[in-house]
């Protein structure tokens, strides 16, 4: 067995001790939680309902003691290690070391269905600081596009025309659109590397709200190429200034807690890291040879072409021999968000859909015990989700039974245990926030400690909101596909836009429901328990409202006026992300459009 990873970065003794640690540490905690929510469900003996709460935090309750033991991990390294981010990417260094590239990679933005002025201004602004590196005749820029719209594939067409008629490197610029979209995102890039692959050394997929600045693409090109056995390499992707409330508050609370998160699952993870699909460089060889999909057996939506290709590809390529790695460091690569929460909640759903096909890849043989894990934590996430809707469900029909509990319901303990999961929930966010607090000069990133401290209040409570919706919606999605009923894979909206209020009720009358009845239950038999629960029932009552007022340009208006959920590129902002907002599209552009 080897005793180091391909790169001959670490010693692969190392991170099976380090995954060790992590395990017990993982099922100790999670013993020390279900033990004493088992002796409360069995107070008095136990029912079909305490079998099936007790079966439902079995499902729900590991994803979260995992984020809490990555961000504490995170944190350790971040604050108490003295090279801490190098036991975690130890690869980080070679991307500083200004060696020439000796590379050619292609830059790719996938398209479908969406805004097409949107979309290039993006990717013109990645090639012009590409260029201020020095190093751009290393790289050619491809759109490849999948729509079927004609005004949007008319538009893309003169798009891609106005700008290469303004480019002094048109040679370098590419636009191919495919009849169909088969295979969805993954069968385009395939595409792409069965026509072009055999050019470049590398590839990197952009999404069409991707941003990333010169010096963060051409330090991973430099990773890259120092190592030969390194597959892909993900960037740390993080979210641009907002125009929507909605998207202001989501990326402010993902903002903070990515970081520990992420250094501290990359400490363990290692060599068989996340791929996110986009803003990401890949090694087109081995991508080409040893990463095509299969098609699943069946009709969608579990069979079929896999909708969520990211980590099947990172699985696959691990298994060729190259690592994959995350690079968990801030700066250069950016996303945007969903701007309301029905928006939110449909790509959350293409994400359920995708991740529940990886049931038929579990056991594909050769992976990684790393990778195979990695598939089933993706289709943990979302199974522990109508798993936890359950349970508050059924903690609603618990007081039933507890009224007539002769010697007394562990109402203590039972507390207890609630609080200690909550504060587990929060653990990413709450690592996040004193990871800014610890980090010199990073406090007056985010507009100061008061403005920051006030925005991390502001985003927990939105937290809170927000999760009670999308628990709910995706509970009734993953009903709907034992049912048959798949998601369509399109355009999304990406630009801030109200709500009307017959939109939200039409979307969320469901949840508001739902809460109402478990309000009622708890009110009547156990009160104490309602008070208690308020943060995830005020979720559900609140959902159309809540959905209506964080989308409402007025509520963005006042966050901002407020300096809450500023974030560091609204402080001092990158001349990528200024040249989105000073840069309106050309005549042609607009007349496309």
């Amino acid at each position: 067995m080897p005793t180091i990873t391909p790169t001959g970065l670490q010693s692969t003794h190392e991170l099976a001790r380090r995954r060790r640690i992590v395990a017990g540490l993982n099922g100790v905690t999670f013993l020390a939680l279900l033990i004493p929510l088992a002796t409360v469900l069995g107070a008095g003996g136990w029912t079909t309902v305490d079998w099936l709460m007790l079966a439902c935090f079995f499902l729900a309750a590991p994803w979260t003691v995992l984020g809490f033991w990555n961000a504490a991990i995170g944190l350790w390294l971040l604050h108490v290690r003295r090279k801490g981010l190098h036991e975690a990417a130890p690869f980080a260094s070679a991307g500083a070391l200004g060696q020439p590239l000796r590379t050619r990679t292609a830059v790719l933005m996938t398209l479908r269905n969406e805004d097409p002025a949107r979309a290039f201004r993006r990717l013109a602004i990645v090639k012009s600081s590409i260029e201020a590196t020095g190093e751009g005749a290393h790289f050619s820029y491809f759109v490849l596009s999948d729509s079927d719209d004609p005004a949007v594939v008319a538009a893309e067409e003169a798009n891609f025309a106005h700008w290469r008629e303004r480019s002094d490197t048109p040679h370098r610029l590419f636009y191919r659109r495919r009849e169909s979209n088969e295979g969805y995102k993954a069968g385009n890039l395939r595409d792409f590397c069965t026509r072009w692959g055999a050019d470049y050394d590398f590839m990197l997929p952009l999404d069409a709200d991707s941003l990333m600045s010169g010096e963060a693409v051409v330090r991973l090109v430099r990773i890259m190429q120092s190592y030969p056995r390194m597959g892909i390499l993900q960037s740390l992707v993080v979210g641009l200034p907002a125009k929507s409330g909605f998207a202001r508050l989501f990326q402010f609370g993902m903002r903070q807690g990515m970081r520990p998160y992420t250094v501290g699952s990359a400490w363990w993870g290692a060599d068989c890291g996340p791929f996110w699909g986009h803003n990401a460089l890949v090694r087109i060889d081995p991508f080409i040879r040893y990463c095509k999909l299969p098609t699943l057996p069946g009709k969608p939506p579990l069979g079929g072409p896999i909708l969520s290709h990211d980590q099947v590809e990172a699985a696959l390529m691990r298994r060729a021999g190259y690592e994959v790695r995350v690079l968990p460091v801030e700066g250069g690569s950016w996303e945007e968000n969903p701007p309301t929460v029905l928006d939110f909640v449909r790509r959350d759903q293409r994400w359920c859909q995708g991740n529940m096909q990886y049931w038929r890849l579990l056991r594909l043989p050769g992976l990684q015990p790393m990778s195979r894990f990695q598939l089933a934590w993706a289709i943990l996430m979302f199974v522990g989700i109508p798993a936890f809707t359950l349970l508050f469900a059924l903690a609603a029909v618990k007081p039933f039974e507890a009224a007539d509990l002769a010697g007394g319901y562990p109402g203590g303990r039972a507390a207890w245990i609630y609080f200690v999961f909550l504060a587990m929930s929060l653990a990413p966010k709450l690592a996040g926030c004193a990871d800014v607090l610890l980090t010199p000069g990073s406090v007056s990133a985010y507009g100061g400690r008061g403005r920051f401290l006030a925005g991390v209040g502001a985003e927990i409570l939105f937290s809170f909101l927000l999760g009670a919706i999308s628990t709910f919606k995706t509970t009734v999605f993953m009903g709907g596909l034992l049912l048959g009923r798949s998601v369509t894979w399109n355009g999304q909206d990406r630009d801030a836009h109200a709500l009307s209020w017959r939109t939200a009720a039409d979307g969320l009358w469901a949840p508001t429901v739902f809460g109402v009845v478990v309000l009622g239950s708890l009110l009547a038999f156990a009160p104490a328990a309602a008070a208690l629960g308020a943060p995830l029932i005020g979720g559900f009552l609140l959902a159309i409202p809540f959905a209506v007022w964080t989308a409402d340009p007025r509520f963005e208006a006042w966050l901002t006026a407020r300096g809450l959920g500023l974030i560091p590129e609204e402080v001092e902002v990158p001349p990528e992300v200024r040249a989105i907002a000073s840069a309106p599209p050309a005549p042609a552009m607009r007349e496309a459009a």
